[in-house]
């Protein structure tokens, strides 16, 4: 197995009375994709919360790259080479797709005005485009992201999060709301451009034939807490994994 990229150690984070998570641990190797499943409640929102540097845990550690970055917000995790997609589109309705490509590519970088009507470098152009052929939204690139389709929103919103090439890129829900037809789509892409790139993706979806097919490995979750960390072929034959969701 790689070198972890990332590792979360004992993490846990309550809110009053309510533990949402307790005790999670697990490491992302360098080049895996990994998935998070688990019933409403069971504490998946709060740990990618976490570990995008938008709350902060109560305790236990989280490091990236071998360093710590457990009381890193935002800002400070994008420039270390995290990337991420919420699960509501975080696109530019009035920009085109390619200016929203460009605009993500130097989304910390200046302030708002250079990064929306500044001159782009060649490279960062080249890597806009290379995207935009790779999700097949060409014939679209001219246009308003307003004037797209939910799911070539979707697209694009996924292709956002690509253009600072980061090394681990967490995405949250990305099939959510999406026509099924498509759903392939974003696995096709997403393997291609795990494989292409080398990169190490995170993956919360509540599909669990999207992310039985995507993922190298799969932790389920259930109270806050770890209930198995296996392959697809694993969790499918988990008995303890089956009952939660049964019982959900």
């Amino acid at each position: 197995m790689s070198p972890s990229i990332l590792k979360v150690s004992e993490l846990s984070k309550s809110y009053g009375a309510i533990q949402a998570v307790r005790g999670v641990s697990f490491e992302v190797p360098a080049g895996e994709i990994f998935g998070v499943i688990g019933p409403n409640g069971s504490g998946k929102t709060t740990l990618f919360n976490s570990m995008l540097g938008q709350i902060t845990p109560d305790s236990g550690r989280i490091e990236f790259k071998g360093e710590d970055v457990t009381t890193l917000g935002p800002l400070a995790l994008s420039r270390k080479g995290v990337g991420r997609t919420f699960q509501t589109l975080q696109v530019f309705p009035k920009m085109s797709v390619l200016d929203n490509l460009l605009v993500a590519a130097q989304e910390h970088e200046g302030n708002k005005w250079s990064r929306l009507f500044g001159a782009h470098s060649q490279e960062i152009e080249v890597r806009a485009n290379r995207l935009i052929d790779q999700f097949r939204i060409r014939h679209v690139a001219s246009l308003r992201a307003g004037e797209l389709s939910y799911g070539q929103q979707k697209l694009v919103d996924i292709a956002m999060a690509f253009m600072r090439e980061p090394d681990v890129v967490l995405l949250d829900e990305p099939c959510a709301g999406v026509n099924p037809s498509l759903v392939g789509e974003i696995g096709r892409l997403l393997k291609a451009l795990n494989r292409e790139r080398g990169g190490s993706f995170v993956v919360i979806e509540h599909n669990m034939d999207f992310v039985m097919s995507l993922c190298h490995r799969v932790m389920v979750m259930v109270e806050g807490e770890i209930l198995a960390i296996g392959t697809p072929q694993e969790i499918r034959a988990n008995e303890a994994v089956l009952n939660a969701y049964l019982g959900n």
